[in-house]
């Protein structure tokens, strides 16, 4: 089928560039009439598959192509990955630690290692939280090409609110994922769950996409100093390294 062959393909290119495209160059990479690139971006964005940045006049991935990256995620293989890294990080912390993906706006957690004698959490297998809020969802979203996050946070009415902290603005969060890249890691406190922490980072993909992310959260009252706090978060970007390598990355 020529037009289910074709729609692939654009999002199969959609998916290893960078950031959004103009559709010329997609129609050039593909060698596909522009007039049938336009017709299949339409259908696509109709099912939010893609989406439209009109002022940059140029195309990429919607929130049902991460949905997409979710449902792989749920069938197991990064979980089954992930689980003995998060494991050892747990161990090796005596924090609980947490695996979670994309899942439009959300993060979806798909691995949740529990340490014991810790408090009880509101994340576990299966829960979705809002991306912005949390470790997870900052360190994918930091590794998102800045349009991609334009294009999820459009407006002030993409962003839900928890414990009353957190961004609630576009400008906001652009402010918090700059601060994520210049580190290399990401942090919640508070944001959503009071008096708990968490520190977050990015697991890439062989073409440097976010493909999930690892976290550690703990209570607010402990690791106060700088040292304790450099130590949970190198251990966890270790963990973060370590499933990028099972995972088939460089």
């Amino acid at each position: 089928m020529p037009a289910a062959d074709q729609t692939l393909r654009v999002l199969s290119y959609l998916a290893r560039q960078r950031g959004p495209v103009p559709a010329r160059s997609i129609a050039t990479g593909l060698g596909i009439p522009r007039s049938s690139i336009y017709h299949l971006l339409s259908t696509l964005q109709e099912h939010h598959f893609v989406v439209h940045l009109p002022e940059d006049r140029r195309w990429g991935l919607g929130i049902a192509a991460f949905e997409l990256a979710g449902g792989f995620a749920r069938q197991e293989p990064l979980a089954r990955l992930g689980r003995p890294v998060l494991a050892e990080l747990a161990d090796r912390t005596h924090e609980s630690a947490h695996l979670a993906v994309m899942h439009g706006r959300d993060v979806m957690y798909i691995v949740e290692e529990r340490a014991p004698r810790r408090p009880a959490l509101v994340t576990d297998v299966g829960v979705r939280l809002p991306a912005h809020l949390t470790a997870t969802g900052r360190a994918m979203l930091a590794a998102l090409p800045r349009a991609q996050v334009r294009a999820l946070y459009p407006d002030a009415a993409a962003f839900a609110d928890r414990t009353g902290r957190g961004p609630r603005r576009p400008g906001e969060l652009r402010e918090i994922l700059r601060e994520v890249r210049v580190r290399g890691w990401a942090s919640e406190d508070g944001e959503v769950t009071l008096g708990l922490r968490s520190v977050g980072a990015v697991v890439r993909d062989h073409a440097g996409w976010p493909a999930a992310a690892i976290a550690i959260t703990w209570p607010a009252t402990e690791a106060g100093d700088g040292a304790d706090v450099a130590a949970l978060t190198g251990f966890t970007m270790g963990a973060a390294a370590e499933l990028e390598r099972r995972i088939g990355r460089g």
